[in-house]
């Protein structure tokens, strides 16, 4: 732990100094064309902080002109990683923790501590693909469809967004398929690795001058490093694109995803020491896993218009479909359908001789689902229905923004808020046949400024609040009167940030020619914070009265020397609860539920690190004008977590060392990509998830050991 320590601290003042240095340097504009990777020879994406996102505003803006932390990952920065879960991926994100449950999809999301303690999925994070949501109306997302050899890039808001989306007090990710490419092209891709992963597909681009079309198929297997651990998938994403006219766009956007993934189930710290890499008995008696099945179908219309095309209009619409089974204690089969649209229209004119941008727009999203539940006898599913449930959840949001030029090209200011209403609507139609039904809704601002100090470099500073309901399945009921929990509440948010970002360019030297950074200090005040606690390894939720999170968020890229390029990222948290008291449940040695009235007030939050460090360093070099040679080390430090509200128990630090080699030879039109690499070097044993607050304390699930992988990527470019 001291180590660690110490390496924290020398980052710090090593960050300090480049910051120092850094300042030195003469910011200048650059082309489009400027790019800090040399681009992949089958990709045409780049990244720039000039270059627009969607995430952050809901329109096209550069990252410098958002007044919150906006972060663009393209597919050159991983195309050699491993790039099997978002873990591999975006690990370098400050203000963002991964915890992967069992080396496959199943990936925490936590930013800025949302969704730190959901068991299930991705909670208080938004999740869109291709600017759809993949979260459910209630804030539930799992991300089985996402499949990172066919996106292209992917676009990080932090901080509290709900004033434009839904339940959305972590902030936005928008994973977007690869539909910029320029060319017509295929790619069969091949990867094989430690614990019988292996991974085969193809990608195949259509690039006319009336339309585009995209195809990607994986097919993904994986035995696991744990017992009963097995996954696998099949997954196809499709996007078509044409021009109708000049300044109009229609795109239809497809994917299907059906797989299965065992679960092995958490430790105690008894059996963790005994043997981390075992599944829990239970687990495996009740072959617990999770079948899936989904697909989504959505088009999307889009036009510019007026005399100096300063009017946008957008409207999508999409279905879903979505078939489920689910192994515990009991047998469920979930089906569930669903409908949205979202409409936005965008106006930018002058007023008081003075930049303004309006936006407004609203999404719906209805979804009914039918639940059944049977017996589960060794992972089969009973002949006789015990209960049977049908659902319906609305969401129907509005919002508006309104960017405002106070002095011109340097200080703007960003008004924006939204109203949303969910309904849940629950019928048992089993004896006894019983109904409930449970609304909330809300209107949430927020107030932004942004301040360019220069044409690179800008401060940022906002304050706003956040609505977050409960999801679905934090509804339900320990008390068997109720089918809805009726004392659970929304989590409302005040949050403050400060922060400050740029792109720092010197032409004048080969050292330190180029800098990304940005800095963030945040400020949180929950209230009435949705906390799940566990009784017979089945999962409820209750609300904390009252929690503090304070933080810092450090991102740094920096081009040491030609090709050279080091990477940082460290986020502080400070997250305590002020006030909350609450019934806790324990499980005694005979097995009865024993309930306790218990104060959490000063505890220090679960499943959150204090520290949080990540170091890369990247070479990327042209051996000649036909191939491209590679190399990453990285290191990750993370700090203890706090397995429950009580703070009994807190997992060890751990520290993972990662490497990747890969080259990319082209030879006429085809192009030869190969890569591999060495995961937890160190073969560190550390626990990698945390189930909070389980009621007989099987807290602990094992990070993957030391692995590796390989890649081979096949491509010909028309």
């Amino acid at each position: 732990m001291q180590s660690y320590s110490l390496g924290v601290r020398l980052s710090l003042i090593f960050l300090g100094l480049l910051c120092l240095s850094s300042m030195q340097m003469i910011a200048q504009e650059t082309n489009q064309s400027d790019t800090i990777f040399p681009v992949n020879l089958l990709d045409s994406t780049s990244l720039n902080i000039e270059e627009v996102v969607i995430t952050g505003t809901r329109v096209s803006k550069k990252i410098i002109d958002i007044p919150y932390p906006v972060i663009r990952i393209n597919f050159v920065d991983y195309r050699y990683d491993k790039k099997v879960g978002v873990n591999d991926v975006l690990s370098s994100v400050p203000g963002m923790f991964l915890q992967s449950r069992y080396g496959n999809h199943d990936v925490r999301i936590s930013i800025r501590g949302f969704g730190s303690k959901s068991n299930s999925g991705i909670r208080g994070v938004r999740i869109l693909l291709d600017d759809i949501p993949e979260s459910e109306p209630d804030g539930q997302t799992r991300i089985e469809a996402i499949d990172f050899n066919s996106i292209g890039r992917i676009e990080i808001a932090k901080g509290n967004l709900s004033s434009l989306y839904t339940n959305a007090p972590g902030g936005v990710i928008n994973f977007i398929n690869d539909i910029d490419f320029l060319r017509t092209f295929g790619v069969q891709f091949n990867q094989f690795g430690s614990f019988g992963l292996r991974r085969i597909g193809a990608k195949v681009g259509i690039r006319t001058d009336n339309y585009g079309l995209l195809t990607t198929y994986s097919n993904h297997h994986y035995d696991g490093y744990r017992e009963h651990n097995s996954e696998h998938w099949n997954i196809v994403n499709t996007v078509l694109e044409t021009t109708p006219s000049e300044n109009s766009s229609l795109k239809l956007l497809f994917y299907f995803a059906d797989g299965i993934i065992k679960l092995p189930g958490s430790l105690t710290k008894e059996e963790f020491e005994e043997d981390p890499y075992q599944a829990d008995q239970r687990a495996i008696d009740r072959d617990m896993k999770r079948l899936s099945t989904k697909g989504r179908l959505g088009i999307r219309f889009n036009s510019k218009f007026g005399q100096k095309l300063n009017n946008d209009f957008e409207l999508t619409a999409y279905a879903t479909i979505k078939y489920f089974e689910r192994t515990s204690r009991e047998y469920r089969v979930i089906n569930r359908s669903g409908l949205g649209a979202r409409v936005r229209y965008g106006n930018k004119s002058k007023i008081f001789n003075r930049a303004n941008e309006l936006l407004v727009g609203s999404d719906l999203l209805f979804q009914p689902a039918r639940t059944e539940y049977y017996d589960n006898i060794n992972g089969k599913k009973g002949d006789q229905i015990l209960q049977l449930l049908n659902e319906k959840i609305y969401n129907n949001g509005f919002y508006i923004s309104n960017n405002y030029e106070l002095l011109k090209n340097r200080l703007f200011m960003l008004i924006t808020g939204r109203y949303d209403i969910i309904n849940f609507d629950l019928k048992e139609e089993t004896l006894p046949s019983r109904a409930d039904n449970r609304t909330f809704n809300a209107f949430v601002p927020k107030l932004a400024f942004n301040y360019k100090l220069s044409q690179w470099i800008s401060v940022y500073t906002s304050y706003s609040l956040s609505f977050d309901s409960p999801a679905k399945n934090e509804l339900e009921s320990f008390d068997p009167t109720f089918l809805y929990n009726p004392d659970l509440k929304a989590q409302e948010t005040k949050s403050f940030e400060i922060g400050i970002k740029g792109n720092l360019i010197n032409r004048k030297t080969d050292f330190f020619n180029r800098m990304l950074f940005e800095v963030t200090f945040f400020n949180l005040n929950i209230e009435n914070e949705v906390v799940p606690f566990e009784v017979y390894s089945e999962v409820y939720f209750r609300n904390a009265a009252s929690t503090s999170r304070r933080g810092l968020e450090l991102g740094s890229r920096l081009e040491i020397y030609k090709d050279l390029q080091f990477t940082f990222s460290y986020t502080f948290s400070d997250f305590n609860y002020i006030d909350y008291s609450a019934i806790a449940i324990q499980i005694d040695s005979t097995g009865n539920i024993i309930e306790t009235e218990e104060d959490f007030s000063g505890n220090i939050v679960p499943s959150v690190p204090k520290n949080n460090l990540f170091i890369s360093l990247s070479y990327s070099h042209p051996v000649s004008n036909k191939i491209i040679g590679f190399a990453k080390l990285s290191y990750q430090g993370i700090s203890g977590l706090w397995v429950d509200d009580a703070n009994t128990d807190k997992t060890n630090a751990y520290q993972l060392l990662n490497s990747v080699l890969g080259v990319d030879m082209k030879f006429g039109k085809f192009n030869i990509q190969i890569s591999g690499g060495l995961n937890n070097i160190m073969d560190e044993v550390y626990v990698g998830f945390t189930n909070t607050n389980s009621a007989d304390r099987r807290f602990y699930e094992a990070g993957e050991p030391r692995s590796y992988f390989a890649s081979v990527n096949l491509g010909y470019r028309f």
